[in-house]
């Protein structure tokens, strides 16, 4: 069995169209397939925007990489690989950033599973040139295609939605990037856990950001608080940071993978936590930020996150905390607490 995802399995079989080639790979790539790449091409650099994916690669010295919302370092990339994100908006995003900065004559390899909606490339490429489907394998297709036309220029703040939530008699601004959770909407499962929380104070960390809604809040109620976000995605960290200035407020926003750039002394740590990587339902992330979360904490730390009820997050609290208590609950969702 292959240790590659499927994506990276089809682009394996057809290592002719990388020879020769200075590639940079973009999208959602998540295997080490760009290490095996770098051996049949002249070059590899990886742009991600996926924090856990940037230190995954950490060590490999015979490919470049690059974490954040644009690519802003040079590069001597003239064939991208791209492997297609789940968000529809985010591979826009991605194509108009990448060839606004390789330019014309650039080509292009696209890879995805079938039910990711590769498809749609054909119709999306259509403003830079052509890409035409050349193989087919593992629910997986592979594209190519070239550059015609001059890319235009490339302005971040384009990308950014912007809309209003009212939350009790707050009006906030939200700013939010392609690809990040909440784009455009805010949802009930966070919206019952600001209905649940009690006053904070101290330091505050408001893990996996999103686009801020969650920390702007508990700032504009807790205007004393120390507050701290951080996100693996750098489009969610760009868009916390963009709603907490459009608020007027102030925190802390960085990436980390789980804890490995947060504190040890939070107060409190609230979360309305991912269960979503690429396509697929992953908990590990947020298994492990409840399995760690007492390390965390300082001596009268309290957690608190929103979950769908379906989830069995209960036990995992309970062997790290001792206790699992609550605090709220819809046929849909659930707000536990523990406390050291």
């Amino acid at each position: 069995m292959s240790a590659y995802i499927a994506p990276s399995q089809i682009a394996q079989r057809q290592l002719a169209y990388f020879e020769g080639k200075h590639v940079l790979v973009a999208g959602e790539s998540e295997d080490l397939f760009p290490v095996e790449l770098a051996k049949h091409c002249e070059s590899v650099s990886v742009f991600t925007s996926n924090y856990s994916y940037y230190r995954q690669l950490d060590g490999y010295n015979s490919i470049q990489r690059f974490y954040g919302t644009e690519l802003t370092q040079e590069t001597k990339a003239n064939l991208v690989l791209l492997y297609w994100p789940k968000a529809k908006a985010e591979a826009e995003y991605l194509l108009a950033m990448i060839f606004a900065k390789l330019g014309k004559d650039t080509e292009i390899v696209v890879v995805g599973e079938n039910r990711s909606g590769v498809k749609s490339i054909e119709k999306m490429f259509s403003p830079y040139g052509k890409v035409v489907k050349y193989d087919s394998a593992r629910r997986c297709s592979f594209y190519w295609g070239q550059c015609f036309e001059q890319p235009a220029k490339f302005d971040l703040q384009d990308w950014f939605k912007t809309y209003s939530v009212n939350i009790g008699d707050q009006n906030l601004t939200v700013k939010s990037l392609p690809g990040v959770f909440s784009h455009g909407e805010f949802d009930v499962g966070s919206q019952l856990l600001l209905d649940s929380l009690p006053s904070l104070s101290g330091k505050v960390l408001d893990f996996g950001c999103g686009a801020g809604v969650l920390g702007a809040v508990m700032l504009s109620r807790n205007p004393d608080v120390e507050l701290e976000m951080c996100d693996i995605s750098a489009f969610a960290v760009a868009s916390s940071q963009a709603t907490l200035e459009a608020n007027g407020l102030q925190g802390k926003v960085f990436a980390s993978d789980v804890y490995s750039d947060t504190s040890k002394d939070y107060r409190f740590i609230i979360s309305n936590p991912p269960f979503h990587s690429g396509l697929d339902t992953s908990y590990s992330a947020t298994e492990t930020l409840l399995a760690k979360a007492p390390s965390q904490l300082n001596k009268k730390g309290e957690l608190i996150i929103v979950a769908n009820s379906f989830l069995k997050y209960t036990p995992i609290i309970e062997r790290a905390f001792g206790k699992c208590s609550t605090l709220n609950k819809t046929t849909k969702f659930a707000i536990y607490h523990a406390n050291k």
